[in-house]
């Protein structure tokens, strides 16, 4: 039977183990050394006879001494990129003889099973052939230094392992040293301590080849000779050096104004720069991270400075920019370590704390009050600030965090509604309430997007005659839930929360839409002019130009529009309203105060703006049922002295009726005459009525 050939993998018996064993230990060829580690560091464990003549040590002197004392010029690092648990490393390397001299050779580790042990072969780099790749190495090093002495990048060159070959002038200026003091290993006394695993981990991947293809990169802090630290990147690519082995070319990066630089940014993005508080983006992250939905003791203490605008409207917006800094500089003295103080605009600010009940929230509250009404001298004048302050601590009904931040703003305007200077807890029916008009406002916004907001008209007639010439548009919501809501609900909520101007727009079109309608409908018989309320808040520079465009879609002309401001509204800011007012008024349309008499307007202001009627408020006409016909009938004079019309609101019953076209008035609105109706009705109304 023929004998099996041998299997790769075999264990090889005891006696062939002890054969090679005797071949290596009597070797005159090959220094063997056998290395193990233990309690952390690696010593010579066994070494043949070769070792010993070579070395020049006894055979118990060369047991057990340290392998970095055999290696000098090995760190830990480079030590550890020998002695690898998985793969055999050969490196050229001075070898320290028992005289002291040092013996370059090739020294290559080859690991056993376990990781504890390794065989070390030292080969003198001696012959013709190594010389030669030693002379090649060392010209290209000539060459390298050449191409990078006046580089303004960083450099560096390690030939083989962590020793650097050479560094250029740039990083010598970066770290603060000369040349000599970073060559070999000495530029790694450079990296910051808390740093050095992480350059060595990477520049070890890169000096073996790893999966990244031998690049590699690390971030480091360089620690230069007067202290001062630079952040930098570090980043290695593999170099192979025939007959030398494995090293790395280096470059470095100075990132540190970079980071100082995006660190700047991130703090301008996240701080008021006046008072260097955080601002409303980062207290909404600190509520977020801190809120956890059904538990308690997180709270929010939202404070307003009373009468803020006083103090820039008297002293100057310097002042009051000064007196923000100070009370920023007060709250913060005055919270708690970890409570957090932002500045939420303006001259609103926000105290979160952690951990609290709500006596002890409102006792800071309070301790915050007193200390606001220090006094401060600004500008001259000794002021003492006070503030209206909201106080919400998180309940089990919270649901975000934004709800949460919600509720202490709604606190901080019940605390400023009843009163300055005072302190409110936000209770559950404020909170209830205030929800329900959140909702209510997201309605609104719908139904005029969607164009559910409908208009009703109310004829307008003439005193003597008695015909109907016009309409007033009046805006009307009919809920799907909550069913008819008043104007008087929804349009003050419309101009609190920014809507009013696109509610008025659509009054206007759909107004000039339906005129232009009964135009092709009635003929003749279309009433030929509507009243459009405009609120306060519509009256800037946009106001004309949405006029004119609504006029020019519907083919209308300016005269077939009448534009009523209340006289409150008129009072509010004369000459600029005189100024919208004149632009309207050169467009063609006619204007009317509305409510007249009840917005205490001055007269003699009165006759210089651009008005063409007066509307008596319903107030005065009902007076007449009392027999009090005083003020309607002084309204009424005015206005033909000023050579104005005027329409009487709120007329009941005839005998109103023709007592206010006794006394003069122009024209009659009411109940009485011709209730509100819908364009459909009307359009019926104003058909038969122009058939009689």
């Amino acid at each position: 039977m023929a004998a099996r050939a041998p299997v790769v993998g075999d264990q090889p018996s005891p006696e062939v183990v002890a054969a090679v064993f005797h071949g290596v230990s009597v070797s005159s060829a090959s220094a063997i050394l056998v290395v193990e580690r233990t309690g952390g560091v690696a010593r010579v464990g066994w070494s043949n006879e070769k070792a010993v003549a070579v070395l020049g040590y006894a055979q118990e002197d060369l047991r057990a001494l340290p392998v970095d004392q055999l290696l000098p010029s090995l760190r830990g690092g480079e030590l550890r990129l020998l002695l690898r648990g998985e793969r055999a490393v050969s490196m050229v390397l001075p070898v320290r003889c028992a005289s002291g001299e040092s013996l370059e050779c090739t020294v290559s580790a080859v690991p056993a099973p376990g990781g504890r042990r390794w065989t070390l072969r030292l080969a003198a780099t001696s012959n013709e052939q190594e010389r030669a790749l030693r002379a090649t190495a060392d010209a290209h090093e000539r060459r390298f230094a050449t191409l990078t002495e006046r580089s303004p990048i960083p450099t560096l060159l390690s030939e083989q392992g962590m020793r650097l070959a050479h560094v250029n002038d740039a990083f010598c200026a970066l770290a603060g040293h000369q040349a000599e003091q970073l060559l070999g290993t000495g530029w790694l006394d450079v990296v910051h301590p808390d740093d050095l695993d992480e350059v060595i981990e990477r520049a070890t991947a890169v000096l073996i080849g790893g999966e990244d293809g031998g690049e590699g990169e690390a971030q480091a802090r360089l620690v230069r000779p007067d202290g001062t630290e630079l952040t930098t990147v570090v980043r290695f690519a593999h170099l192979f050096t025939p007959g030398v082995g494995a090293g790395f070319v280096g470059t470095i990066e100075d990132i540190t104004e970079r980071l100082a630089f995006e660190a700047r940014l991130a703090h301008q993005a996240n701080h008021d720069p006046l008072t260097g508080l955080p601002n409303r983006t980062l207290l909404a992250d600190h509520v977020t991270t801190w809120f956890v939905p059904g538990t308690g003791g997180l709270a929010c203490i939202f404070l307003d400075l009373d009468n803020f605008k006083v103090v820039n409207d008297s002293l100057g917006h310097a002042a009051g920019d000064e007196l923000l800094v100070e009370v920023a500089a007060r709250l913060r003295a005055t919270v708690r370590p970890g409570d957090l103080v932002a500045r939420f605009g303006g001259d609103e600010f926000v105290v979160v704390c952690q951990q609290v009940s709500e006596a002890d929230a409102v006792a800071l509250a309070e301790r915050i009050g007193d200390q606001l009404r220090r006094p401060v001298r600004l500008g001259g004048v000794d002021l003492r600030p006070q503030a209206s302050v909201g106080v919400t601590v998180q309940t089990a009904e919270h649901q975000s965090a934004e709800e949460l931040i919600r509720d202490c703003d709604i606190a901080m305007y019940q605390a400023k509604s009843s009163g300055k200077g005072r302190i409110t807890v936000l209770d559950s029916d404020a909170r209830a309430q205030a929800r329900d008009k959140l909702r209510l406002v997201a309605e609104l916004r719908s139904a005029i997007e969607r164009r559910e907001i409908t208009l009703m008209y109310q004829p307008i007639f003439d005193a003597v005659v008695g015909t109907a010439t016009s309409v007033e548009s009046l805006a009307r919501w009919q809920h799907a839930e909550r069913g008819a809501i008043s104007p008087a609900v929804f349009v003050p909520l419309a101009e609190e929360s920014g809507l009013v101007a696109a509610l008025g727009l659509l009054v206007l079109d759909e107004t000039c839409r339906q005129l232009a309608e009964w135009d092709r409908e009635l003929g003749t018989a279309a009433p030929r002019r509507a009243h459009v309320n405009v609120s306060a808040l519509q009256l800037d520079g946009n106001l004309h130009d949405h006029v004119a465009c609504a006029l020019r879609q519907h083919r209308l002309s300016a005269d077939r529009l009448s534009i009523e401001i209340t006289e409150s509204a008129l009072m509010k800011d004369p000459a600029a309203a005189r100024e919208v007012l004149q632009e309207l008024r050169d467009l063609g349309c006619q204007i009317s105060i509305d409510d007249f008499g009840t917005g205490y307007s001055s007269l003699a202001y009165l006759r210089h703006l651009p008005v063409d009627c007066l509307k008596v408020d319903r107030s005065f006409v009902a007076e007449l049922a009392d027999g009090h016909a005083e003020i309607t009938s002084a309204v009424i004079a005015l206005a033909h002295n000023l050579g104005l019309c005027t329409v009487a609101e709120g007329v009941e019953t005839p005998a109103q009726a023709r007592l206010l076209a006794e006394l003069g008035a122009t024209y009659l609105q009411g109940f009485s005459l011709a209730a509100p109706l819908t364009a459909v009705e009307a359009t019926a109304w104003f058909a038969a009525a122009g058939r009689r």
